[in-house]
């Protein structure tokens, strides 16, 4: 394969996909982004639809990176995907989607096969994983059930869209457990009274070659008919390698809508409160965690709380999530005793309570708009600590930390997080996200790399945010409150879930306090 030729990367996240465009030396030849909407059709319920919003947006992108770029489709060399993982969708004989697919763990929906499965098997389930929403599918919608062909990931929706093959990489099979069998790399047939192994997606390594694009999805994107297209993997994967995740120790953490961390691990992680996988590559081992909210709680203080910011920002004025941090910056470390949980659509790890409830604690007539904005950072910064705390509690070696996504382009938040959690978090310089690494992936699937390490001959540090000289023991008190407040109002937070479900059924619940 001649170097010449180009690489081309799509990500497909929860509130926006991005595309990238970039020369096998790693620079950056154009890229794109597009918004799209994340429905909320209940409670606990958050879905995509894959055919409006996946295919559409890839699409979209793949046309607009061609016509910004001028690029020969046909210099395309290969094409990496990531999605949101891990995400269900329901196909039919045609390879047409079902129903919306169902989002990874902030959709909280299949509480109930949770349990159950937890006491059929005597397996950790969560949130988080795909196996429990799978049977959700299966029992409370019995038609869409009986049209399943089968179910697939994201990316596996995605290359049947391109190439008419299904596929999920190693990695994001994973989020199936126990559907998938980490010793073998294979579907069990264990749990086939949920899925059988022939309603589930091929398994292969993430830089695989699926197949190749089809001419009907040429006409559709642009792209040149045979171009080769890689298994891909999750977002968060793509994500790590973009950051220049390589050695034992290193750390990604995300800062998207959600956090998540990957760590890469000597050997598989034992099962705890995280979640163990192989990595990308044969003999490659990862912990992986993350919490249910970060950006995503900005966004919504944003778009309720600022709307004078967001109409100025629309207008041409500062970015309206700029304005406010710096708003923030005026209001003290420990936003003048302000503490929050940031529990606000539950939280994964280390908690795994799809319960949980967010708050604002503390609240007097004099705190500000600043105050609150700022606990809300604070927040995640918390939640970053308590993470990181229990890592290390169960024995996992952290050495570095690489801090990529949209919230590390803040700079108050990066020192908040810093200080509060006492950590250096090294900022990469390139900060397209997932998809410059599902580019480098497509570059190692066609052979231009022998694998995931060679990510350093991309990947530049920018900067090193260290905890300031007086952080020490400045956030300390307002961390163990935040602890206390979940511990102590957990019992509370499930009530309310409870309260406000009978409202929104329409049914009145009284319960006597105890």
């Amino acid at each position: 394969m001649k170097t010449s030729c180009c690489l081309l990367g799509v990500d497909i996240g929860t509130y926006s996909s991005k595309g990238a465009l970039v020369t096998a030396e790693g620079e950056l030849i154009a890229s794109r982004s597009v918004e799209h909407a994340l429905s909320l059709p209940g409670p606990g319920y958050v879905e995509h639809d894959p055919e409006a919003v996946w295919w559409h947006d890839f699409k979209v992108i793949c046309r607009s990176l061609l016509e910004a770029s001028g690029i020969d489709p046909a210099r395309i060399g290969g094409i990496g995907i990531s999605t949101i993982s891990p995400a269900v969708v329901a196909v039919d004989e045609y390879d047409r989607a079902l129903r919306p697919a169902i989002l990874y763990g902030v959709d909280t929906r299949a509480t109930r096969e949770i349990e159950e499965l937890r006491e059929k098997t005597g397996l950790e389930f969560t949130s988080q994983s795909g196996m429990p929403k799978i049977l959700w599918i299966r029992r409370h919608e019995p038609e869409v059930w009986a049209k399943t062909r089968r179910i697939v990931n994201g990316s596996g929706y995605l290359n049947l869209k391109l190439c008419g093959q299904a596929a999920i990489d190693v990695y994001d099979a994973s989020g199936f457990l126990p559907l998938y069998d980490p010793g073998t790399h294979q579907w069990s047939d264990r749990f086939a009274d949920v899925a059988p192994p022939e309603m589930l997606p091929k398994i292969a390594w993430t830089c695989e070659i699926a197949g190749r694009v089809t001419p009907e999805a040429a006409r559709e994107t642009g792209l040149s008919p045979g171009t080769p297209i890689i298994t891909g993997t999750a977002d968060a994967a793509s994500e790590a390698i973009s950051a220049g995740l390589s050695e034992v120790g290193d750390m990604m953490v995300m800062y998207g809508s959600s956090t998540f961390f990957i760590v890469k691990t000597a050997r598989p992680y034992v099962p705890g409160r995280f979640w163990g996988a192989d990595f990308l590559e044969k003999d490659t081992y990862v912990l992986a965690g993350g919490t249910a909210t970060a950006g995503s709680l900005t966004k919504w203080f944003r778009d309720r709380f600022a709307p004078e910011e967001v109409r100025a920002e629309a207008e041409g004025g500062p970015n309206a999530y700029a304005a406010l941090s710096e708003e923030a910056a005026g209001s003290p470390p420990g936003a003048r005793g302000l503490v929050a949980l940031p529990y606000f659509s539950g939280e994964r790890t280390p908690l795994h309570d799809p319960d949980a409830k967010g708050m604002i604690f503390g609240l007097n007539l004099l705190h500000t708009r600043a105050d609150i904005y700022r606990a809300l950072l604070e927040s995640v910064g918390y939640a970053v600590r308590h993470n990181i705390e229990v890592m290390r509690e169960e024995g996992v070696a952290i050495e570095r930390i690489l801090a990529v996504g949209g919230g590390a382009q803040n700079p108050l938040w990066m020192r908040i997080v810093s200080d509060i959690a006492q950590i250096e978090q090294h900022i990469p310089a390139q900060q397209i996200g997932a998809s410059y690494g599902d580019a480098f992936l497509a570059g190692v699937g066609i052979g231009l790399f022998d694998g995931s390490r060679d990510a350093s001959r991309w990947v530049r540090m920018k900067e090193t945010v260290r905890p300031g000289p007086d952080a020490a023991g400045r956030y300390d008190a307002s961390y163990h409150l935040y602890r206390d407040l979940y511990e102590r109002n957990k019992d509370l937070m499930r009530r309310a879930g409870e309260l406000r479900t009978g409202i929104l059924l329409g049914r009145a619940t009284h319960r006597v306090a105890p």
